[in-house]
């Protein structure tokens, strides 16, 4: 099986302006599938930006199969490269903090509602999902979605894991002065657990925030396959099944475990 090239997005975007956010995408799947990319991942909440009023979050939320999920489908489409775009979305008088998987032919493959909160802001402004593995397949590859802080929790990856998650996509907002999640954690939960874990940040100020970039490609021998830098940037990585696969059969984390000991973690 040959690996999947995999284009990381680090991108702010325009906040409020979905109409330049969903022009940017255009022109990145472009860039990502003239350099061999089958995968685009962005950053969260990539479509709206992540730094609005609680009041203009709502407004411009959508439903996954809104004009703009329709939008990204035709982008995906006419460059034959998947993509995984993060955005609001509404579902009756709830919204959510959501990120959807397009296949290479346009079609949704998994929509995944992010279950765990970050402070005040996101508990004001979200509800949270509650299906923690929401899973599709592509290229031959087991794919998950996370966003942001889900992937902080090890029982979070843990259960991407033992559902057989190979690759796990993880858009985020990772801001001043938690880099060290980018830096350190990332590769340790792609390690841990035996997976590609792709970590796709925002970068810049935005509202009160502080975005730190360091978007990555974790591999599941706990290196750093691509590393972005502080600004707006495309990069890209392998996600190698035969490296996987090595990896697997050398690491015994999940073939030691011993569940029965766990029930308190529950």
């Amino acid at each position: 099986m040959p690996a999947l090239r995999t284009a990381l997005l680090q991108s702010s975007g325009r906040p409020g302006d979905v109409a330049a956010n969903l022009k940017a995408l255009d022109e990145a799947a472009a860039h990502a599938a003239g350099s061999g990319a089958g995968l685009l991942v962005t950053s969260e909440m990539f479509l709206t930006g992540y730094a609005l009023e609680v009041q203009e979050i709502a407004e411009l939320a959508e439903t996954s199969d809104g004009p703009s999920a329709v939008a990204v489908g035709e982008i995906a489409r006419r460059h034959g490269v998947a993509v995984l775009y993060a955005y609001p979305e509404r579902d009756g008088a709830a919204v959510f903090n959501s990120a959807q998987l397009v296949g290479p032919d346009g079609a949704r493959l998994a929509n995944y509602r992010k279950t765990h909160l970050f402070g005040c802001f996101e508990q004001d402004a979200f509800t949270p999902g509650d299906a923690p593995v929401v899973q599709a397949d592509l290229n031959g590859l087991r794919v998950g979605i996370m966003i942001c802080y889900d992937v902080e929790f090890p029982e979070n990856v843990r259960s991407h894991a033992l559902a057989g998650t190979d690759l796990l996509l993880v858009p985020t907002a990772q801001m001043h002065p938690f880099q060290f999640v980018a830096e350190q954690l990332v590769p340790v939960r792609a390690f841990e657990n035996q997976m590609y874990i792709a970590y796709v940040n925002r970068t810049g100020p935005e509202g009160e925030f502080e975005f730190v970039g360091l978007s990555s490609l974790a591999g599941p021998d706990g290196t750093t396959r691509t590393r972005a830098g502080r600004g707006e940037e495309l990069v890209f990585g392998e996600v190698d099944p035969e490296l996987l696969q090595a990896s697997r059969a050398n690491n015994p984390y999940l073939r030691d475990r011993r569940p029965g000991l766990y029930a308190s973690l529950i």
